[in-house]
């Protein structure tokens, strides 16, 4: 006898003895009895699911916020070559595009803290920060005047939410300037920063355990600063950025947004959560009298660590 019919006999017992032992449970087996254990298995399957939703909520609840501001893609949108001047000194023009996953420009954005786009420029030792506005043409490039200040290795964000998914979404590429590059890492934590005659210390802490609440506090010769004016949509805007690798950290501002010709101060609070424990570099603008200036932090996250100590610098936008 060949293999296949070996088989095929096989499988024709095994039919008959199961088979056989169906018809053997339907008689010895009450129906009311068969009903009762498949009501049973229905109710522990729910159970085990609901038991299984509940820990993976309990786990998305306690995961870290994504980082973001790592890659050139994310949702299907993809940050395009920048353009700029390749030297120190050189006047030109930065300007980019962002393409959809079919590789068209996208050109409709919903306002996000009262712009369409925020362009985030750092070198990576976290020195020569810029947060601006660039503006868009009718085919999707944005751009704006440029000249670099310092020569290296910049860090390019496009931070923005497209209409047609109104999700937010951070991209990022590098850009190399030519030139001599001297570094200017800093070496301390720091909580406070002097700026065009502010000065601006920090407090709170800043954890990855649970949201962090830091407040910013805005004094000039020792009195406090009650004149800040809103500011993208806000009394004040935080970037946080970390050490390292630069991932980009979306910080909120609490409370109401502001109306036109509000004031407020001294004190402007954040919350946000850090997604590991390190060192990070925040970059706050505040307006004053028509002028944006950025007071610069440099904090240390921890489990509920607080910001850490002195490091003094800033500068104005």
């Amino acid at each position: 006898m060949n293999a296949p019919t070996r088989l095929g006999l096989y499988g024709v017992g095994l039919a008959a003895v199961f088979g056989a032992a169906f018809a053997t449970a339907a008689v010895v087996v009450p129906e009311s009895t068969v009903a009762n254990w498949s009501e049973r298995a229905r109710s522990h399957d729910m159970d085990a699911s609901h038991e299984t939703d509940a820990s993976d909520d309990s786990t998305a609840d306690d995961a870290p916020a994504p980082v973001r501001g790592l890659s050139l893609e994310q949702d299907g949108f993809t940050l395009g070559e920048v353009t700029a001047p390749p030297t120190v000194g050189s006047a030109g023009t930065l300007s980019f595009t962002v393409v959809d996953a079919d590789g068209r420009p996208t050109t409709r954005f919903d306002e996000s803290h009262t712009k369409q786009l925020h362009l985030i420029v750092v070198r990576s030792d976290g020195s020569q920060f810029r947060h601006v506005h660039p503006t868009m043409t009718d085919d999707g490039e944005w751009s704006l005047p440029w000249e670099w200040a310092a020569a290296g290795t910049y860090r390019v964000y496009a931070d923005f939410v497209p209409s047609s998914t109104g999700e937010n979404v951070t991209l990022s590429r590098t850009f190399e300037v030519a030139g001599d590059v001297v570094p200017d890492r800093p070496s301390v934590a720091s909580t406070t920063s002097e700026v065009a005659g502010f000065e601006v210390t920090l407090s709170g802490t800043l954890s990855t355990t649970d949201h962090s609440e830091l407040t910013a506090t805005v004094t000039r010769d020792g009195r406090p600063v009650r004149s800040l004016q809103p500011y993208l949509g806000a009394f004040g805007h935080l970037v946080a950025l970390r050490e390292g690798d630069l991932a980009y950290l979306h910080v909120h501002p609490e409370g109401d947004e502001p109306a036109p010709g509000d004031t407020s101060g001294p004190d402007v609070t954040f919350m946000t959560t850090a997604p590991t424990p390190g060192r990070y570099l925040l970059y706050l603008d505040v307006k004053i009298d028509g002028q944006v200036h950025t007071a610069e932090f440099v904090v240390d996250a921890g489990t509920g660590t607080s910001p850490g100590t002195a490091h003094g610098t800033g500068h104005g936008s």
